[in-house]
């Protein structure tokens, strides 16, 4: 159970200074203590109403116990008791989730998958994944839109980007970058010998439109034909846009679309991204808070999970959870892993702050 103790302290004392005459003399921190003290005042109106199950449920508790009780009042008591027990459960995690929101920024993602070690089984399994999250996505809720993409011919991705947007995208995503390895055996191999390959994702949050402004100068865009499938269109027409961001060197492509004007949007968008992550990257660097509630590091380079095929194993290794329902999670069934990472990063978290 996550203790308030400090939190409340917190309250008691915002309050206090929000009540001071000279309060009003800072306009800029006594907004920010407001918004702070409106915060704190959810999570403890909320703790109040769970205190009041808790003395509801040791009330009902003597009821069910005492043997002078009629049966049917301990029916009913038994009745309550259940019910109670939900609406508990209920209000911690609605404490938990508002905790957590004050820490995590509600961000649409912009997600790369690329194939690694492996040659085209790596191909066919960045695919895979391709087809794994926009499953996910889906059935969550969310917007699934395709940015760029660069094919194989046996149907694998050499890399694949695309973007999901909507509440709870960024918290529920960002722990799917990293270091996904396969083992499976490839449809290839006549000695069904299991062969390991990798795949690497990358998820970036998008930033809002005030957070990047890239000055025109800064930019170099070339258009030029599309390559890989799509008939004739591909030869004929420059729609094909690449755009590098000329302090930072970082590069920006998308060929999907037949329209440039679309596909130079898709590109600016995948660009904003990756200049915006490396912004973080190096400020989180500096802040060591930051790394210590990670669940991993959020490094590319980091193996995060392995896909056993032959066992229907897969297996977090960033806090050693394993499941045996493989297909399902290529099914995009992914909520009981990602409810355990986010459980996982919220304890760290609790423990950081002192408030379990």
């Amino acid at each position: 159970m996550i203790n308030l103790d400090k939190l409340k302290k917190e309250h008691e004392k915002i309050s206090a200074e929000l009540s001071s005459p000279d309060a009003i003399k800072d306009m800029e921190r006594y907004q920010q203590l407001a918004r702070r003290f409106a915060f704190l005042e959810k999570i403890l109106n909320l703790d109040k109403l769970r205190t009041g199950y808790i003395e509801e449920k040791g009330h009902l508790k003597k009821v069910v116990s005492n043997p002078k009780e009629e049966e049917e009042f301990k029916k009913i008591a038994k009745e309550e008791l259940a019910q109670l027990e939900e609406k508990i459960q209920s209000t911690e995690e609605e404490i938990e989730n508002k905790l957590f929101e004050s820490e995590e920024p509600q961000r649409d993602v912009i997600i790369e998958i690329r194939a690694a070690a492996g040659g085209e089984e790596s191909a066919l399994f960045a695919a895979a994944l391709l087809k794994m999250y926009q499953k996910y996505i889906e059935k969550s809720g969310w917007k699934f839109e395709m940015l760029d993409s660069s094919p194989t011919e046996l149907g694998g991705y050499k890399e694949v980007i695309f973007s999901a947007s909507g509440e709870g995208t960024y918290s529920h995503l960002k722990f799917e970058s990293g270091v996904h390895r396969v083992q499976r055996v490839p449809d290839t191999e006549a000695s069904g010998r299991i062969h390991t390959s990798t795949v690497t994702v990358a998820v970036m949050a998008e930033p809002k439109e005030i957070e990047i402004n890239l000055r025109p100068e800064d930019l170099e865009i070339i258009t030029c034909r599309a390559s890989g499938a799509g008939g004739q269109h591909v030869n004929k027409t420059e729609s094909a846009v690449r755009i590098t961001h000329l302090p930072t060197g970082i590069v920006a492509t998308c060929q999907d679309e037949r329209s440039q004007g679309k596909n130079k949007e898709k590109a600016m968008r995948v660009l904003k991204a990756r200049i915006l992550e490396k912004m973080e990257s190096e400020q989180s660097a500096k802040v060591t808070n930051a790394r210590r509630v990670q669940i991993g590091t959020g490094e590319r380079s980091e193996k995060i999970r392995t896909y056993n095929f032959p066992e229907r194993r897969l297996t977090d290794h960033r806090i050693n959870f394993t499941i045996y329902q493989l297909d399902k999670i290529l099914e995009g069934e992914l909520d009981e892993i990602v409810n355990n990472l986010i459980k996982a990063e919220r304890k760290k978290l609790y423990e950081m702050k002192g408030l379990i």
